[in-house]
C-alpha cells in the first residue's frame, strides 16, 4: 500500500500517477477520512491536556486540604469525552485504511501510459517463429491425438479449466518443473524453497491479493486458509513482519507450487486448452532487494525468465505494460510472451515485476541500512515459468506433420532420454 503520509504531502503527484491507471480510486475520500482523523486526535491530544492539568490541580488542592468534588467531576466528564473520541476515531482509521488499501501502486515514470494492453511497449524480441507446410494444430489437438493430454476425463473428474496430463505428457510437466528449478538454482543463484500451498488472509493481505481480490482466490470454507494463487504469496511472506540487515540483500528465492485462480470475470476467455485454468503449476522468482537496486533487480529477473525460453528454443518478446493493464500491486511490469503458432499470436508466459515497497509496507517487511536505519525494502516476482503454457508452447512449436513432438534438446535429460513424442500405432 501507499504510506499515507507521502500521499498527504505529494498529492498532486499522487493524483496524476493515479490517473494514468484510469478509473475512480477515491483519492479525495482518502484525504478527508485522513484529515477528519487527524481532526479527532488533535481534539483527543488537547483533551488528554486538559485532563492532566486538572489532576495537577486536584493534588494541590487535596494537599490545601480543600474540596475536589467538582474538579474530579470535570476530569470524568473529560474521560468520557477521551473515550468516545477514541471509539470515534477507530472508526474513521478503520474507514481510512480501507480507502487506503483499495489504491493501486504508483506507475514508475518509465512505464509507458495506456488505457489497455494496446499501449504496451515492446521491449525486444528473441528467435524467429517457426514456418509450417501445413496449418499448425493446437495443443488440445495434438496432445489429444497423442495421447498426452485428456481434457474430457479432467472435466468429468473436477469440471471446466482442468487437465489430465498422461504419460509422456505428465513426464514432461514433471521435467519441466525439474529443468527450470535446476536452471535457477545452478545458473541464476537462487535459493529453493518449498512453500505451504495454502496461506492465510494476512499473508494475502500482504502481497495485495486481499481484501480487493478475494472473487479471483478459493477460500477452504470455515477456515482462514485459501488456496494459493501463485508462490508469490507464501514466499513474499517468509519475512513478513521481520528486519533484514542491508548485507543480506538482495535474496532470491525460487519455488514451484501449483496455483489455484478462480477466474472469476474470465468466463468465455481460453475456455480451450491450457491457457486459463483454475489449477497449473508454476516455477516462481522472488526478490528481496535494496530500493535503490530494485530496478537493476528487475532488470536481471526478467533475464533469468528469458534464460529458460531460450534453453528451450522457444521464440518469445519482450513487453512493458502501459499503466493501464499493470497490476494493482506492480510499479512496473514486463510480460514475457511465447509465439503460440495455432494462434499466430505471442501469449503470455511470464509477467515479472517491481512492486517497490508497496508489498512490504502491507506485510511490514523491513531491512536495516548501513547507516542503521530502518525502511521498507522493496519485493519484485517473476514466473520463471508457467509450466502448463511452456509445456503447450512446446507442443506448438516443436510439432511435426505427422503429429509427433520434438523434444528440445535441452528437456531431453530430464525426459529419460525421449526425444520425440509419436503417436501410437493403431
Amino acid at each position: 500500500m501507499l504510506d499515507k503520509n507521502f500521499v498527504r504531502e505529494n498529492l498532486d503527484f499522487v493524483r496524476e500517477r493515479l490517473a494514468t491507471r484510469g478509473g475512480n480510486f477515491r483519492l479525495d475520500d482518502l484525504i478527508a477520512a485522513d484529515a477528519e482523523w487527524k481532526s479527532i486526535i488533535v481534539r483527543s491530544e488537547d483533551l488528554r491536556r486538559r485532563r492532566n492539568e486538572a489532576s495537577v490541580a486536584i493534588g494541590k488542592l487535596k494537599q490545601a486540604g480543600s474540596d475536589t468534588s467538582a474538579q474530579q467531576a470535570k476530569v470524568k466528564e473529560i474521560s468520557g469525552e477521551i473515550k468516545s473520541l477514541e471509539e470515534e476515531a477507530r472508526v474513521v482509521e478503520e474507514r481510512l485504511n480501507s480507502l487506503l488499501h483499495s489504491i493501486p501502486n504508483l506507475p514508475d515514470p518509465s512505464v509507458p501510459v495506456g488505457s489497455d494492453e494496446t499501449a504496451n511497449l515492446e521491449v525486444r524480441r528473441w528467435g524467429s517463429a517457426p514456418e509450417f507446410d501445413y496449418t499448425p494444430l493446437d495443443h488440445v489437438d495434438l496432445g489429444s491425438a497423442l495421447g498426452i493430454l485428456d481434457v474430457e476425463r479432467a472435466s468429468k473428474i473436477a469440471g471446466a479449466r482442468f487437465a489430465l496430463l498422461c504419460n509422456a505428457g505428465a513426464l514432461m510437466e514433471r521435467a519441466l518443473i525439474s529443468f527450470m528449478l535446476d536452471i535457477h538454482t545452478k545458473y541464476h543463484d537462487y535459493q529453493e524453497v518449498l512453500p505451504p500451498f495454502m496461506a492465510n488472509a494476512t499473508s494475502l493481505f500482504g502481497t495485495g491479493n486481499l481484501p480487493k481480490f478475494a472473487e479471483d482466490l478459493f477460500k477452504v470454507q470455515g477456515t482462514d486458509y485459501y488456496l494459493i494463487p501463485t508462490a508469490e504469496v507464501p514466499v513474499t511472506n517468509i519475512y513478513r513482519d521481520e528486519t533484514l540487515d542491508f548485507s543480506e540483500l538482495p535474496k532470491k528465492f525460487v519455488a514451484f507450487t501449483p496455483c489455484f485462480r478462480s477466474e472469476a470475470g474470465s468466463y468465455g476467455k481460453d475456455v480451450k486448452g491450457l491457457i486459463r485454468q483454475h489449477q497449473f503449476n508454476k516455477v516462481e522468482l522472488v526478490k528481496f532487494a535494496e530500493p535503490s537496486r530494485s530496478y537493476e533487480e528487475l532488470e536481471s529477473l526478467s533475464r533469468d525468465a528469458e534464460d529458460i525460453l531460450q534453453r528451450l528454443g522457444l521464440h518469445y518478446r519482450v513487453v512493458t505494460l502501459c499503466t493501464g493493464d499493470m497490476g494493482f500491486s506492480s510499479a512496473k511490469t514486463y510480460d514475457l510472451e511465447v509465439w503460440l503458432p495455432s494462434q499466430n499470436r505471442f501469449r503470455e508466459i511470464s509477467s515479472c515485476s517491481n512492486f517497490e515497497a508497496f508489498q512490504a509496507r502491507r506485510a511490514n517487511i523491513r531491512y536495516k541500512s548501513e547507516d542503521g536505519k530502518r525502511q521498507y525494502l522493496h519485493t519484485l516476482n517473476g514466473s520463471g515459468l508457467a509450466i502448463g503454457r511452456t509445456w503447450l508452447a512446446i507442443l506448438e512449436n516443436y510439432q511435426q506433420k505427422d503429429g509427433s513432438v520434438i523434444i528440445p534438446e535441452a528437456l531431453r535429460p530430464y525426459m529419460n532420454g525421449m526425444d520425440i513424442i509419436k503417436r501410437k500405432s493403431t
